[in-house]
Order: C-alpha cells, then sequence, then structure tokens
C-alpha cells in the first residue's frame, strides 16, 4: 500500500503540476484509508514485538519514520476531506499539500533508512 501511495502521489504531483489535472485522486484516497489503517495496526504489534526503546540507529530512524509517516497520514486525511467534500473543484491549503508532500519524501527516506539499520544489525549479528 506504501508503494501504490507512492506512486500515486507522485503522478498526483507531476500532474497536477504539469497539467493542471489530478488523475487517480480517488484511488489515492481510498489507499491512503487502508493505508492509515493498517499501518495504525502494523504500528502497534510492532512496538509491542521491539518494545522497550533502546538507544540505537534502528530505533531512531524507526522513530523519525513513524513521526513523519503519522504527519503524513494525518495530512493525507485532511486533505482527503477536502476533497471528499468537493471531488473535483477542492481547494487545498498550500501548506498543508505541502506538509503532505514533504512528509511523504521524509518518511520514505527514514523507512528506508530504518530497514537498512535493521538489516544491516541483523548482519552483524549472524553467527
Amino acid at each position: 500500500m506504501l508503494a501504490i501511495e507512492s506512486l500515486g502521489g507522485l503522478v498526483i504531483l507531476f500532474a497536477r503540476v504539469a497539467f493542471g489535472s489530478s488523475p487517480g485522486v480517488v484511488l489515492h484516497v481510498v489507499a491512503g484509508l487502508a493505508l492509515t489503517l493498517a499501518y495504525t495496526a502494523y504500528q502497534l504489534s510492532h512496538w509491542t514485538r521491539v518494545a522497550p526503546w533502546r538507544p540505537r540507529l534502528d530505533y531512531v530512524l524507526g522513530l523519525i519514520a513513524a513521526l513523519s509517516m503519522i504527519v503524513t497520514n494525518a495530512t493525507g486525511l485532511w486533505l482527503g476531506a477536502l476533497w471528499w467534500r468537493a471531488p473535483g473543484a477542492a481547494e487545498y491549503p498550500v501548506a498543508l499539500s505541502a506538509a503532505h508532500t514533504l512528509g511523504t519524501m521524509l518518511t520514505l527516506t527514514f523507512v528506508g533508512a530504518h530497514l537498512a539499520a535493521v538489516l544491516q544489525r541483523d548482519r552483524g549479528a549472524a553467527p
């Protein structure tokens, strides 16, 4: 779902800038809602498994990824609510849209860094 949301968001951003249109917004909004629900369930089970907090690189990167994901999902839900009220004619506040776009970039960066740190940590622990 994260890949669908990321690619869909890039298409929407590019098309809006290049052509003034927003193709795929319905799919992006519906997948965003599903991603928010799935991410919440995943994060609750993930934290239960990896708790307590440890001052290590993988934990710090995971925390930054989680916080940026929360910001991205919250701003996306807000943008989706604006779209829902006026599909095709929604006015998106620039700061809200920018926070969503930048949050997406931060999320993807830090999710990738978190996974890389976990893989490197696990590789070092192998016999």
